[in-house]
């Protein structure tokens, strides 16, 4: 480009301008009203909305780690065990899984997390953990390594 006079030279924005407002624009696109249309208005509504997107990701992270919880504590009251309880013997006999997948079984395959269940309950019961008193005897269809000694 060629600038005739310095007065010119400073009122060119140059097409970083352009492409910056159009950027504001598009994120407005499917906003009501002016601030769809009106540049000025469009930047506070798209900062805005920018915000609550942000906030919106941890908080939605945050409800279904909730929902995994109830979940999997259902499915565990559903078979007369707390669900602490359940989590200490999955993990002592080595089954990582996490609160997703087990939230998922306790859904769609009540009887694989049924059996789940029972080889917890046989773990905590033969490790004497507290708490397991009032969930009754071991499920007899487990087996465990305490019980081959």
């Amino acid at each position: 480009m060629v600038f005739t006079s310095l007065a010119l030279f400073v009122r060119n924005k140059g097409p970083d301008e352009f492409w910056k407002k159009r950027r504001i624009l598009k994120l407005s696109a499917h906003f009501y009203g002016r601030s769809r249309n009106c540049y000025s208005l469009a930047i506070r509504a798209v900062h805005r909305a920018l915000v609550f997107a942000t906030k919106g990701r941890k908080l939605k992270k945050e409800d279904m780690a909730a929902l995994w919880e109830t979940r999997i504590t259902a499915g565990c009251e559903e078979h007369n065990m707390t669900y602490p309880l359940f989590r200490e013997g999955l993990t002592r006999c080595n089954i990582l899984l996490n609160r997703k997948t087990l939230a998922d079984l306790a859904i769609w395959e009540p009887r694989t997390f049924k059996s789940l269940v029972k080889v917890a309950h046989a773990r905590v019961s033969q490790d004497g953990l507290a708490g397991v008193t009032e969930l009754g005897d071991p499920p007899s269809e487990v087996i465990t390594r305490g019980m081959f000694k």
